[in-house]
């Protein structure tokens, strides 16, 4: 006869606690019911109330919880519940047989508090704990009544520290006491050969004119932004003379300066004008890409031949010439260009300005505008949310931004994406040590995350802290 548990200490009843249920035709109530995984053990606990509970004067009812699994099934203590005329020949037999390690059946006068631990294997993860009822009677007689199922799921550590919801960290990006921006465009202007005058209606320059002049106006036309320079930087095409072409890459810049002076508001001071002679680097980047045959060997006396005017000499002799005749009608137009770029700046906002802004000019906040925009919401809410979205946008290269977007994805639970910003954030500071801890812990790999977690810690970070107390709890919960 198996040993029947019966104990009398209060046990704490933990998570996946179960409301009330019937069993033995509604005559035991189950309550508090859990299977909680705690290291190497698991422990089965529950508290069961027989007081309504009948058995006839020559019965025996014997309970087994059953720990079951899909292909495992463990058998626990049973409990004996014996009628009265079957409970006093039982204590007969327990006082006669001196050998037999028999107990006395539980009393039906208390509640019963059911604990048990067992050493935890892998397959009890998706275990589900059941009730067999037995009832026994004179001459043999026996009854299997039902297998009732008490509650299903067992708290894993594993499933605790996934349901663990970890702190992320934010940098507020330093204030820009000046925000400094730039508006640029290559201006391909089509010059007859040997000219530097603008004609707006040569070839394609009426487009290009326009481009330039919708630039300035849109700056020009912000009462948010203030024009601070004008750079205009022209260049040539590398055939030629070496002088001569930068001769007019000069002229060309000048001639720019001079129709967007009389066609722009922007004070003549603020223009600067420079030139960038022969357009080599724009010749091998053209090279690069195109379909000549000849591109190889052409990049090869580029780049390994000092002398400018031996290496137009070498290039003019390569297929006989005729590839070089192909470069000058294919690649050397695009070469004759004048890049223009326009500095200003921005004014500062504040909150409630720039939660306005944010909807249609993101460009004009900087990252901290947006951090204090972001805060002014509830922390987690959509609006908090889509701001460091908007910002590591605005800003995909800012080490900041991808640290506060890597935040904002792990409070998703959207690791991919964490991963990605996180790859472009400083790896250096406490606040990626510890998102990277949160990385890793949703991730299930928790010995990272702790370490992780304590590296953030000893630099001072508070979430970090935070993080490896509430895995402590959990590593440490204990049934009380």
């Amino acid at each position: 006869m198996k040993n029947i548990l019966i104990y009398s200490i209060l046990c704490f009843i933990a998570v996946l606690p179960v409301s009330a249920q019937k069993f033995y035709k509604d005559a035991i109530n189950i309550t508090n019911a859990s299977l909680w995984q705690q290291g190497e053990s698991l422990y089965i606990n529950m508290q069961i109330d027989m007081r309504n509970l009948k058995v006839s004067n020559d019965r025996t009812l014997t309970l087994t919880p059953v720990l079951a699994g899909p292909n495992n099934n463990v058998a626990l203590p049973e409990i004996v519940i014996n009628g009265r005329r079957r409970q006093k020949a039982y204590l007969r037999a327990m006082a006669l047989d001196k050998t037999t390690n028999m107990e006395i059946p539980y009393n039906t006068e208390e509640v019963l508090t059911y604990t048990q631990i067992v050493p935890y294997e892998s397959w009890m993860e998706n275990a589900h704990l059941d009730l067999e009822e037995n009832l026994c009677g004179c001459g043999g007689h026996q009854e299997v009544l039902t297998q009732e199922m008490i509650m299903n799921g067992v708290s894993t550590e594993a499933k605790r520290l996934a349901a663990l919801r970890p702190t992320s960290s934010f940098i507020q990006p330093k204030a820009e006491v000046v925000k400094a921006r730039s508006e640029q465009y290559e201006a391909h202007l089509d010059f007859p050969v040997g000219k530097s005058v603008i004609l707006p209606d040569f070839m394609n320059n009426q487009t290009e004119l326009r481009n330039i002049r919708e630039m300035f106006n849109k700056i020009q036309n912000d009462k948010k932004l203030t024009v601070t320079g004008v750079y205009i930087d022209g260049f040539a095409s590398p055939e030629g003379p070496l002088k001569l072409n930068e001769q007019l890459s000069k002229s060309r810049a000048e001639a720019l300066k001079k129709y967007l002076s009389t066609q722009e508001q922007i004070p003549t001071k603020l223009y600067n004008v420079s030139f960038g002679g022969e357009n080599w680097e724009g010749l091998v980047q053209a090279l690069e890409i195109s379909n000549l045959k000849e591109k190889t060997e052409f990049l090869h006396i580029i780049r390994n031949t000092s002398d400018i005017a031996l290496r137009k000499e070498e290039i003019k002799r390569v297929g006989g010439g005729i590839p070089y005749r192909t470069m000058l009608k294919e690649l050397y137009p695009a070469l004759r260009k004048v890049n223009c770029r326009i500095d200003y700046t921005i004014a500062n906002f504040k909150v409630d300005e720039g939660k306005e802004i944010i909807k249609t000019q993101p460009q004009y906040l900087s990252l901290n505008e947006m951090y204090l925009v972001a805060n002014s919401y509830p922390k987690g809410s959509d609006d908090f949310i889509s701001v460091f979205d908007i910002a590591v946008r605005m800003y995909p290269n800012d080490e900041v931004a991808n640290l506060n977007a890597a935040a904002v994805a792990l409070s998703k639970k959207d690791l991919t994406d964490a991963r990605k910003y996180l790859d472009k954030s400083n790896k250096q500071t406490a606040e990626y040590a510890n998102n990277n801890g949160v990385y890793n812990l949703l991730s299930g790999n928790t010995a990272q995350a702790i370490s992780e977690f304590t590296k953030a810690a000893q630099n001072g970070n508070e979430d970090a802290r935070h993080n490896l107390a509430e895995i402590e709890k959990v590593m440490n919960m204990k049934r009380e």
